[in-house]
C-alpha cells in the first residue's frame, strides 16, 4: 500500500512546539497526519489540536480522536475557524509548506512531470484557475516574474517567449505539451529544471507566498506569549520570507522600532540556522532534499 504523505523532520519539526498537555495546537498543513498524529502522541485528554488542509483529498486522512478537528480550508482563514470552535489563541502552530508527496503521486493532479496528465496543479480542487490557465492566459513579462520568482529559472524570459511563440499555433493542455515547449531550451540537469518550472507554476496557481504571508500574519496574532511557530520550507523564497517575519514581524525583513528606539522583535529566533534534514532522512524521503525547519517563540 502507497503510502499517502511522509512527514519531513518529523520528531525535529514536533519537538519544536513543545506540546504542553493541555495546549492548543495547530497543523496548518495536515495532508497524511503524521504531524498531527505526533502531535497527539504528546497531548493530554485536555489538549486540542486543530488540522487544516484545502485538499479534499487530505480528509480522507483525519484522526478518529475526540481532541482533533479537520478543517477543510487553506490555512491562511485559521482565525475565523477557531473562532467557530471557541479559540481565540494557540500555543503552538506548525505549518509544512509545498506539496505532499501524495499530490506529486497523482498524475490527474498534474503537479509532477514524471507522468502525463492535465495541467492543473490545483492543491484546492474546487478553485478555477488551472496551470494551464496561467500558461494560456498570461503574458510575456508575467510568465518571466513567475519562472524567475518562484522558480528562479536562469532562461526564464526564453521560456516565456518560447510559450507564447507556441500557443500562438497549438493548444497546450497537459504535461506532455509542456514539456515539448519546454525540453529544447533546458538549461543545466533536466531534472533540477523542470521541478523550478513546475514549482513556479504551482506556486502561482495557489498563490502559495500570499498564503504564507497570510498564516505568518496570523501566527502572530494567534499565538499566546511563549507560544512556538513551526515551520519547514523548500524554496528560498519561503524561507526568505519566513526569516524575516521571525526577525521583524514583517515579510519584508524591515526593522520597526517604537517611540523610544526600541526594536520590535515579536518572536524570539529559536532556530539562528535552519535546522536541515540528516542524510539518512534525504535517502528515506526525496521532499526531504531541500527542506529548511525555522523555529520561533513569541515574546
Amino acid at each position: 500500500m502507497q503510502v499517502y504523505h511522509k512527514a519531513v523532520m518529523l520528531e525535529e519539526a514536533v519537538e519544536g512546539l513543545k506540546v504542553q498537555q493541555e495546549g492548543v495546537y495547530v497543523d496548518a498543513t495536515f495532508g497524511g497526519g503524521g504531524h498531527s498524529a505526533r502531535i497527539l502522541d504528546q497531548l493530554g485528554p485536555n489538549g486540542r489540536l486543530f488540522g487544516f488542509d484545502q485538499d479534499s483529498d487530505a480528509e480522507k486522512n483525519a484522526l478518529e480522536d475526540r481532541r482533533f478537528v479537520f478543517v477543510a480550508s487553506n490555512f491562511s482563514y485559521m482565525p475565523r475557524f477557531l473562532r467557530v470552535h471557541g479559540i481565540r489563541e494557540v500555543d503552538g502552530i506548525l505549518a509544512d509548506l509545498g506539496v505532499s508527496s501524495h499530490q506529486f503521486d497523482v498524475p490527474e493532479r498534474g503537479f509532477s512531470f514524471r507522468n502525463d496528465g492535465p495541467l492543473d496543479m490545483r492543491m484546492n480542487q474546487g478553485t478555477e484557475v488551472t496551470a494551464a490557465d496561467i500558461i494560456k492566459k498570461y503574458d510575456p513579462g508575467s510568465l518571466q516574474r513567475i519562472f524567475s520568482l518562484f522558480g528562479e529559472v536562469r532562461n526564464a524570459k526564453t521560456l516565456a517567449t518560447r510559450i507564447v511563440e507556441y500557443r500562438s499555433k497549438y493548444s497546450i493542455d497537459s504535461i506532455s505539451d509542456l514539456l515539448e515547449i519546454v525540453e529544447p531550451i533546458i538549461k543545466g540537469q533536466r531534472q533540477r529544471y523542470l521541478a523550478k518550472v513546475f514549482q513556479a507554476l504551482r506556486m502561482e496557481v495557489n498563490g502559495e507566498v500570499e498564503a504564507l504571508q497570510q498564516l505568518l500574519e496570523n501566527a502572530l496574532a494567534l499565538l499566546k506569549p511563549g507560544g512556538r511557530l513551526v515551520v519547514l520550507s523548500y524554496h528560498s523564497v519561503e524561507d526568505r520570507i519566513v526569516k524575516h517575519f521571525l526577525k521583524t514581524g514583517n515579510v519584508e525583513g524591515v526593522v520597526e522600532k517604537d517611540f523610544y528606539g526600541h526594536i520590535n522583535r515579536p518572536f524570539k529566533i529559536l532556530t539562528k540556522k535552519a535546522i536541515l534534514p540528516t542524510s539518512e532522512e534525504v535517502k528515506e524521503n526525496a521532499r526531504a532534499r531541500s527542506a529548511k525547519l525555522r523555529i520561533g517563540e513569541k515574546n
